[in-house]
């Protein structure tokens, strides 16, 4: 397991590329099960999330190659119906094979995930949709951890979502494609990477109305054909990297950014005083002051205020003139990071019945060891060592290889001193 080791105190200025798209890949890759063919992916990051996902593929006795960010995926021959134990306890993306193996061989077995260092995060909403379509549900084994569905034909219904999941939406609309008749999700999530997944499987020949909304309906076709797809770039990369200028001050240009999906994220930045021009092709922020404090972050569904974006801006937050309020309205265990930053000198107090962190800003933050719990609360103490005086090692940083490409080349290029160590250090 890596460490990464920063020195602090410098100010940002370049540019840099934003990689593809994490959370568009992984249910992607999963919807080509669906196809008895070959999938080509194009701007596909080389991240351990898709390592992981690709893993689960080769089990099924699938074929992937790369050719630089190009993935390349035979999935001919499913020759498992299988998902391991090990797999979905690795990432709870590789739960995205239920309906993914579902929708094609009206069958799977598949173990149910565990908590992870976020929160409890269930996959109700996933089983009982699915069950509404005609599928049989067994639980198996002794702890009755292991979820075998099967069904003779896949029926097209109405699904009504009690919460707008993202991974429930998706889940339904790989089971659904093949299927019979009509689907009809109400409630659905209305996240990017929900819309991609339905434009890849449209490019692929399914039939899906109202992406990048609420009520999603998905007409079952008989099946799906070869296709290349270009995933769009990573949001929330994108998002991690303005933070950075935010926090350290600076005056970047980020290439190949998704303008239209981090509307709520410049809005804030801009509102905490940074200076953001936008185009079709980049982002330029600059910050020359500290940040003003934010009365009240509610993190929210898309289109609103991303939780994966929620410990990044509390770092940010943690050096502004004045005090702050944030509401993790998504994953109640989110705020780990806060301890670790006041390892750093920041100000933080945690109210957990109120799912409620209350920020003081401080004058700067102070460089020390600490841990990365997940993936984006390490990008968060990585932007915290670039803005804090001395040096900083964030230890367990292998999480942060799940969401980034390279995240030391990214911020380097920015002018930052980020690298690669080992977590052997004391």
């Amino acid at each position: 397991m890596s460490s990464i080791n920063v020195i602090g105190g410098g100010r940002l200025k370049g540019e840099t590329k934003i990689q593809g798209s994490k959370n568009a890949a992984l249910p992607i890759i999963a919807a080509t099960v669906l196809n008895k063919g070959i999938t080509i992916l194009r701007n596909c990051p080389r991240i351990l999330d898709v390592f992981h996902m690709i893993n689960v593929l080769k089990e099924l006795g699938c074929l992937a190659t790369w050719e630089g960010n190009t993935l390349i995926m035979d999935t001919s021959n499913v020759t498992s119906t299988k998902v391991s134990e090990s797999s979905v306890q690795k990432m709870r993306s590789s739960i995205l094979f239920l309906g993914a193996l579902l929708g094609r061989y009206h069958e799977v077995s598949i173990a149910y995930p565990g908590g992870c260092s976020i929160g409890n995060r269930p996959i109700d909403y996933h089983l009982d949709s699915i069950k509404k379509m005609n599928v049989n549900q067994e639980f198996l084994g002794e702890d009755k951890g292991i979820i075998h569905c099967n069904t003779d034909k896949i029926i097209g219904t109405d699904i009504f979502l009690k919460f707008p999941s993202v991974g429930a939406t998706q889940n339904v609309i790989l089971t659904a494609v093949l299927a019979k008749g009509v689907t009809r999700i109400f409630n659905a999530a209305r996240e990017p990477e929900v819309m991609e997944l339905c434009n890849f499987l449209m490019e692929a020949g399914a039939r899906i109305c109202g992406k990048g909304t609420s009520y999603i309906e998905i007409e079952g076709v008989g099946n799906l054909h070869d296709v290349e797809y270009t995933l769009s770039p990573d949001r929330i990369v994108a998002g991690t990297y303005m933070a950075a200028v935010a926090a350290a001050g600076g005056d970047v240009v980020l290439l190949d950014t998704p303008v239209g999906q981090i509307e709520s994220v410049i809005k804030v930045l801009e509102k905490i005083g940074c200076k953001i021009k936008t185009s079709d092709e980049y982002i330029k922020i600059c910050c020359n002051r500290k940040p003003l404090p934010y009365d009240m972050l509610k993190t929210q569904p898309y289109p609103g205020f991303p939780t994966d974006m929620q410990s990044q801006l509390m770092t940010v937050l943690s050096l502004s003139d004045g005090k702050s309020t944030i509401i993790e309205e998504i994953f109640e265990s989110r705020y780990q990071n806060a301890y670790e930053l006041k390892k750093m000198g920041a100000k933080i107090t945690i109210e957990k019945a109120q799912k409620k962190a209350v920020i003081s800003g401080v004058k700067h933050l102070e460089g020390a060891k600490v841990i990365a719990h997940d993936l984006r609360a390490g990008a968060a103490l990585v932007i915290a060592g670039i803005a804090a005086q001395g040096a900083t090692i964030v230890k367990e940083a292998t999480s942060i290889e799940r969401g980034y490409e390279d995240i030391c080349r990214d911020l380097n290029n920015l002018g930052a001193s980020v690298r690669y160590c080992s977590d052997n250090i004391q």
